[in-house]
């Protein structure tokens, strides 16, 4: 194993923005890492069960790059995981990722992408499907199966497309079992394509570049992730046409194939919370085609570790700042690291008059469904220190008057404590009387 100089890992953000502005690719990102010596990289085989993952939770903050998963794979993990790595690739402070992000057209306007019809120039030939030949991960004991994590699904319909992340487990060497959370944009467009006879044609890039992964991450409007993709990269982004029809974005490894009829038993899968998700029926897809650049390298996202989080919590913090900013003087939100950076948000505001911190509350509730506490503090507290937060608590509450409950509502299907999906939430002015 080698480990880079941790001395030089600061400052060397400053390299990696530019590789970024440069090249969608995430092989010259993992380069501009290496060069920079904040990579740490495994030179000895490493089997795909349990032990890779082992691995990348160990140095939950650190990027790590194996040579040889299963003695033959090239593999990336914790590619973007803290938000000093996520706000040097932006262009801003870690502190200003949320205002910097609310900040920006939110269904991408000026971003411009441009469809390719030939993909073997980037992905290489089509060739038959064949998920043995990736280092596909089983992550923990008790997960269903091993899953691909870091793959943005891409599908079309009727002229409008969609890019998200889903977890996919294995079923064969040919079809996934694939978590489809509903109303979303995916799930809606599936139904919609069964209900008049159809199959969803799908793509999925696995090994993309990490703003396009940050961006198939956002609640943007329908059918405008890629627009807002090349707002964020300031550059256009291009698209290739796969042999379906669904333009994908360049990456190591692209999976052609559809979503039908069929579905499957999905999980368990560790999620977010670091707790079990629940077993479900789900989507299977059918794969019916494979593209890998030569060498590729495989992307894995550790379920529960840094990178999962960062990247499934951080697109709600600008939303959350959008509606507050409706009701309040918003300063600044952040879903704070021990709410899982999910279920708990902290949102500081310029405190004008009595009752702006309960709109504030309801406003953070309706942006982010998925909230089971709020609480809204002054702007001299420091949001991302918790001492500063609990002080706020401890002084400035007043338990009768600032607290909110509202009981018997939908929250996260994530929360192990909910019952039958419903909780408790709670909102509490933190604010100087």
């Amino acid at each position: 194993m080698r480990v880079g100089n941790s001395g030089r890992w600061l400052s060397s953000y400053l390299l990696l923005s530019e590789v970024i502005m440069n090249d969608e690719s995430i092989r010259a990102y993992k380069d501009r890492l290496e060069n920079a010596g904040v990579l740490i990289e495994v030179e000895r085989s490493v089997s795909s069960r349990y032990e890779a993952a082992s691995i990348g939770l160990k140095h939950n903050t650190r990027p790590v790059f194996f040579h040889a998963i299963d003695g033959k794979h090239r593999l990336i993990m914790n590619a973007v995981c803290s938000r000093a790595m996520l706000a040097e690739l932006l262009g801003t402070s870690p502190s200003n990722i949320a205002p910097f992000l609310a900040g920006l057209p939110e269904g991408g306007e000026g971003g411009e992408v441009r469809i390719i019809e030939d993909s073997e120039t980037v992905t290489g030939a089509k060739e038959e499907p064949d998920l043995s030949h990736l280092p596909v991960l089983r992550y923990f004991h008790g997960d269903g199966g091993a899953y691909i994590t870091g793959g943005v699904v891409v599908a079309e319909l009727d002229g409008l497309r969609n890019a998200s992340i889903h977890r996919m487990m294995v079923l064969d060497n040919k079809r996934l079992a694939a978590r489809l959370v509903p109303p979303r944009h995916l799930y809606r467009m599936h139904r919609d394509a069964l209900e008049r006879g159809e199959d969803l044609k799908v793509g999925i890039a696995i090994g993309v570049t990490p703003l396009i992964l940050l961006a198939a991450a956002t609640r943007v409007p329908p059918g405008r992730e890629f627009e807002y993709a090349s707002v964020l990269m300031n550059k256009p982004v291009e698209l290739f046409r796969l042999d379906n029809g669904v333009a994908v974005p360049p990456a190591e490894i692209v999976l052609e194939g559809y979503i039908g009829k069929e579905r499957a038993k999905e999980g368990p899968f560790m999620d977010i919370t670091g707790t079990y998700d629940r077993v479900r029926n789900e989507p299977v897809i059918t794969l019916t085609g494979m593209y890998r650049r030569e060498e590729p390298i495989y992307h894995a996202i550790v379920p529960s570790g840094a990178e999962h989080r960062l990247l499934m919590g951080v697109p709600y913090e600008p939303l959350i700042y959008r509606a507050v900013e409706r009701v309040a003087r918003v300063r600044n939100v952040v879903l704070t690291e021990g709410g899982c950076c999910y279920l708990h948000a902290v949102v500081q505001i310029e405190n004008e008059g009595e009752g702006e911190a309960k709109n504030a509350i309801i406003a953070a509730f309706a942006a982010h469904p998925s909230l089971k506490l709020v609480v809204v503090v002054d702007s001299d507290v420091n949001i991302f220190n918790p001492e500063e937060v609990e002080y706020a608590i401890a002084t400035r509450v007043r338990w009768g008057e600032d607290v909110v409950t509202i009981p018997g509502v939908r929250g996260s299907s994530l929360d192990p404590s909910s019952k039958n999906g419903l909780t408790t939430k709670m909102g509490i002015d933190a604010t100087t009387p």
